[in-house]
């Protein structure tokens, strides 16, 4: 239902998910930019995960200036190297291929947008992973699934076998939005959990 003071600009049914466990009612309305225009080469991986998160907030919120808008964007980061969502299987694999036995960092930026308020506030939160090394079938296995689409990194920690040996950091971050910053920076905004935390 239309009506809630808080917009997600998402379609990743991931974040969703974790916003409706903390207890947040919000709706749904996925921004659509042109997220290669907004990045360039010498970018530090954290400037360009909050830099996409404000762009994705800003494009929804010019269509809802009385409402609060939370975007979010994550990109895998190993070295300099920024790895976002694989376009396809071949891309994946390259991906996967190339993380195979390394630690890298996973950054969400996080944008929270309130235009009537002038309100605009950006942050990032880093965390750590671990991969073990893959093999040959173990990756095209993974591939075969699909389960690598329209994921940082072409992978999910979510995942039966996220190929993950140790991890540093927020646990929901690598999922895709890291619930404990979300929530302090929805709070500056006048956003709190409408009800109490799913128990799953």
């Amino acid at each position: 239902m239309e009506g809630s003071r808080l917009i997600l600009a998402s379609a990743s049914p991931r974040r969703q998910s974790l916003l409706r466990d903390a207890g947040f009612i919000f709706d749904i309305h996925p921004a659509n930019i042109d997220e290669e225009s907004l990045t360039s080469n010498g970018m530090a991986p954290s400037e360009v995960a909050r830099r996409l998160a404000l762009a994705k907030a800003e494009a929804v919120a010019a269509q809802f200036p009385d409402r609060v808008v939370l975007g979010a964007d994550t990109i895998v980061a190993f070295g300099e190297q920024i790895l976002g969502k694989p376009r396809d299987a071949q891309h994946a694999y390259e991906m996967l291929s190339l993380l195979s036995a390394t630690t890298h960092l996973v950054i969400t930026g996080v944008a929270v947008v309130h235009p009537a308020a002038r309100f605009s506030a950006t942050i990032h939160v880093l965390s750590a992973v671990k991969m073990k090394p893959l093999s040959l079938p173990e990756i095209e296995n993974y591939i075969a699934t699909g389960l690598w689409r329209d994921k940082a990194g072409g992978y999910g920690i979510q995942d039966s076998d996220p190929f993950i040996t140790r991890m540093s950091g927020s646990h929901t971050n690598i999922v895709g939005l890291p619930m404990t910053a979300t929530r302090n920076l929805l709070a500056t905004a006048g956003i709190t959990p409408e009800k109490g935390p799913s128990a799953t």
